[in-house]
């Protein structure tokens, strides 16, 4: 097992990617710190990894909120006594132009996406600098590699989590914490499902989401899941400041 005896703290574990991490790192022998606003679908993860097994704690909190991040890391070193693995996967996305874009809309995503890193971050990094050890995965995405029209303000979030990461990595490397981020293509998740059901043709949109990626099909939670436990575990102890790519040649290809 390649987490064994260690305590991951997974963000957005209720479903998609974030459910998917808290899974195959519990199987690798991890003990979950699990953090969603979805009460029921976090319970159900929680239920799920429990049946096979696994030790996982369930705590509903908002990750952009300092007091709510600062309980929830105080409640697991409780149970657990550290906090060796924080995988920040929260993200939501709405669409609009930068013209039309409101503020409000501008400042919620960088919040959930962005801010709630740099919080969550800043609460497990004291335990890990005191232990030397830690490993930080962050999850970004290729729209913070590429421009596609309709989401400017997704973009630029996932491009500060790309920076932060790489600042945290330089920062914190003397202390024996790597900081690492993904960078995912279009995934099978919750989220894309419901930009899906908004959209006013669904297999259109659906047919050139797939066309984007050379190996001709959407990702699934599971393919970021494996780059997170390789990221998280000793296997990639000399790779820190990295971002990982899944995108299933996307960035690798010119339009067609």
């Amino acid at each position: 097992m390649r987490l064994k005896g260690r305590v991951a703290l997974v963000s957005a574990m209720a479903s998609g990617i974030g459910q998917a991490i808290a899974e195959v790192f519990a199987a690798e022998g991890a003990s979950i710190i699990g953090v969603d606003l979805d009460e029921r679908g976090g319970q159900a993860t929680k239920a799920h990894i429990l049946g096979h097994g696994g030790r996982i704690s369930f705590r509903r909190a908002d990750v952009s909120s300092e007091a709510e991040v600062r309980e929830t890391v105080d409640a697991g070193l409780k149970e657990f006594g550290k906090i060796d693995i924080l995988a920040n996967v929260v993200g939501i996305a709405t669409e609009a132009p930068c013209h039309k874009m409101e503020l409000s809309d501008w400042e919620k995503i960088v919040r959930v996406n962005l801010t709630s890193m740099f919080l969550t971050s800043k609460h497990v990094l004291p335990g890990m600098i005191e232990r030397k050890d830690g490993s930080i995965v962050n999850m970004a995405s290729v729209q913070a590699l590429v421009g596609l029209a309709g989401y400017p303000h997704y973009a630029a979030s996932k491009g500060g989590i790309i920076s932060l990461t790489k600042q945290m990595a330089r920062e914190y490397a003397a202390h024996g914490i790597r900081v690492n981020c993904i960078a995912p293509g279009t995934i099978e998740t919750p989220l894309n499902v419901q930009i899906l059901e908004r959209a006013a043709d669904p297999k259109t949109l659906r047919a050139a989401w797939v066309k984007m990626h050379p190996l001709g099909r959407l990702g699934t939670p599971r393919d970021v899941a494996n780059g997170a436990l390789y990221l998280a575990s000793d296997e990639s102890s000399w790779v820190t400041g990295q971002c990982l790519v899944i995108d299933g040649g996307m960035t690798s290809a010119a339009p067609v």
